[in-house]
């Protein structure tokens, strides 16, 4: 159920109404826009008399919410939430926000190389995974805890944030320093991870299960939510299809679709939804038009040689390339909805 108050409410009023509604066990999330506060109810709200609600001299309109996702439903929150990440970057908004660096930790060179280059080159997030989920148990696992090292080292040495890949609550403690955490396409649905997560307080990078429907998608992102966590931001990379030319199949048409029902950035990762470094670039460029939010792109100082994910890995040189086209396409979508 949402509240839709009128113009500049009676504080007292205002007051009395909410804690009318904690009183009935109902928890209140509440939203401010250009024109309107609204209050979201999430709790049982059938105890809740709506005509009642109504009647009141501060309340506009009250209406009842379908959707199983409450916090994370536009209806609740029209504006977009715009993650602010160390006062150094903002994803969402009119910001397109680069996220780039390899698959896989390797080395101090190879991670210090590549962060410096991707900067220059436009990115405001560094990428690295330092634990691996792999489906071959034989294949390279990461570098685990000297691979945070790494990455935390050319995160000092660049000024970049930086974003990895959480696989376990015990690993919670590691994770400390990171500024944005990821939750992988397996660990979508891991909802003691999530719920673990959601309390940390920090932002949280929510890459889309390979089967998963947008409904269970966004109520991962209700798990994150209902424990406190405000900053979400949804990650495509890529769903399981019958096609096998490329590794995923991009659905473009989550955009558009998550930002319908849901106030969250969304991030397309080009990388992983195709496997095929020479396909990252017009799928970025088709994102961007889209409205993506940001592009989470694996570049590799050498993808010939590279731990894990060669294939779909691009050069820093080619980065540069595909950042300024997007970029400048971001800014041209900017000036015409100006």
């Amino acid at each position: 159920m949402i509240v839709i108050l009128k113009s500049n409410p009676n504080p007292n009023q205002l007051e009395s109404l909410k804690n009318w509604i904690h009183g009935k066990g109902i928890n209140i999330h509440e939203s401010t826009g250009d024109s309107h506060q609204i209050l979201g109810l999430v709790g049982d709200t059938s105890k809740l008399d709506m005509d009642l609600i109504s009647a009141l001299d501060i309340v506009e309109d009250v209406k009842r919410v379908q959707e199983p996702y409450k916090n994370a439903n536009r209806k609740f929150h029209p504006e977009d939430t715009i993650v602010n990440v160390l006062n150094k970057t903002k994803i969402g908004g009119k910001n397109l926000t680069l996220i780039a660096g390899p698959c896989s930790v390797e080395t101090e060179k190879q991670m210090i190389e590549v962060a410096h280059a991707v900067k220059a080159a436009g990115a405001t997030v560094l990428r690295g995974g330092a634990f691996k989920p792999r489906t071959s148990p034989y294949a390279f696992q990461g570098l685990g805890k000297e691979g945070l090292r790494l990455l935390m080292l050319a995160s000092r040495e660049s000024g970049l944030p930086i974003v990895t890949e959480i696989m376990e609550i015990s690993q919670l403690p590691l994770f400390d320093d990171v500024d944005i955490i990821q939750v992988g396409a397996r660990n979508m649905q891991n909802f003691n991870l999530l719920k673990e997560l959601g309390s940390q307080k920090k932002p949280i990078l929510l890459k889309r299960g390979m089967s998963a429907t947008y409904e269970e998608w966004l109520m991962s992102a209700e798990y994150l939510m209902s424990e406190g966590c405000e900053d979400v931001i949804l990650c495509e990379r890529g769903i399981r299809t019958f096609e096998t030319y490329t590794r995923n199949t991009l659905d473009l048409a989550a955009i558009p679709v998550l930002k319908k029902l849901s106030h969250f950035p969304v991030v397309i990762d080009p990388s992983h939804a195709t496997g095929k470094a020479d396909l990252v670039e017009p799928l970025a460029m088709a994102a961007v038009a889209a409205g993506a939010d940001g592009l989470m792109i694996e570049v590799h100082n050498d993808p010939a040689h590279a731990l894990c994910d060669g294939k779909q890995s691009i050069t820093p040189e080619v980065f540069a390339k595909i950042a300024k086209k997007t970029l400048s396409l971001k800014a041209y979508l900017n000036s015409e909805e100006a």
